[in-house]
């Protein structure tokens, strides 16, 4: 695979000067949102380690859950594989005032389905005609729907698996699939290319996502997202903190010992300050 060109990498100050400004215009959105009773949808695709989930976590940083939920589903029950195959995802779409976030969706049929076998040639050719349908009429009811596509070159992406093999808070990340895409680059590339052709369509696109460099990848998914919804200030009361009132006369708090408090883990790594003195 040729490799990909890298220009100058944004600066620690300018990206989080830059994050902070995206995620305060995020919570613009989140109000306008919720204000107007609007529905959006936004897809994270793309192959593993693609920091995806990155992405989804500085998004949702400073957003109400009740407002702004994440739909990562996990391998379909019995049940569930008995059913339509939308029919679960549907499970999650957005009422008035939502916005849903989907950490991979109905495109997995037409990514490790279709690569690892999970479902037969019929489903997977079945799934490429009904998708444009399916979406067309989630955007013929005022569903707002983005499709993001993070796009991790192959030496990044072993670079990101050998980093997680020994860290203790990301282990869990690596999983045989995981491991497995590895010696199925090809086999994905091709399974993504023709599920390209059939579902990047105008009215619901693809937007593709250079993600090998992470903070980068962050910062232009989330400006690009901003700048296709069309939200607007949403005014509200200004609040104001009332003066705290007098002490009450009748209360007595009532003794410490009464209480289980959590041990003081800190005072261990703080040590004792007299022999730290």
């Amino acid at each position: 695979m040729a490799k990909r060109s890298k220009g100058p990498t944004i600066s620690d100050d300018v990206y989080e000067a830059e994050l902070f400004r995206l995620q305060s215009e995020l919570v613009r959105l989140q109000q306008w949102t919720r204000a107007t009773g609007a529905r959006v949808v936004v897809i994270f695709e793309g192959r593993d380690a693609a920091g995806k989930g990155g992405t989804i976590k500085r998004i949702t940083e400073y957003l109400s859950p009740r407002i702004v939920r994440i739909a990562a589903l996990p391998t379909p029950t019995e049940r569930e594989k008995s059913q339509w195959y939308f029919q679960r995802y549907i499970a999650h779409l957005p009422a008035a005032g939502e916005i849903v976030l989907f950490d991979r969706s109905w495109y997995n049929r037409a990514g490790v389905e279709k690569v690892m076998g999970y479902c037969t040639p019929a489903e997977h050719s079945r799934f490429l005609r009904q998708t444009p349908i399916f979406e067309q009429m989630l955007l013929d009811d005022g569903i707002l729907l983005r499709k993001y596509w993070f796009s991790v070159s192959d030496d990044e992406q072993l670079r990101r698996f050998r980093s997680r093999l020994h860290d203790p808070v990301r282990q869990w990340k690596l999983s045989p699939i995981d491991l497995e895409s590895i010696h199925r680059w090809e086999d994905y590339s091709r399974a993504k290319d023709e599920m390209m052709v059939h579902t990047d369509v105008p009215t619901s696109p693809w937007y593709v996502v250079e993600s090998d460099r992470k903070k980068h990848a962050r910062l232009n998914m989330i400006a690009h997202l901003l700048s296709t919804i069309p939200y607007t200030d949403v005014p509200h009361e200004e609040v104001h903190l009332p003066d705290r009132p007098a002490d009450s006369s009748g209360y007595t708090r009532p003794p410490r010992e009464l209480s289980t408090y959590v041990p003081d883990h800190v005072a261990s790594l703080l040590g004792d300050p007299e022999r730290n003195a």
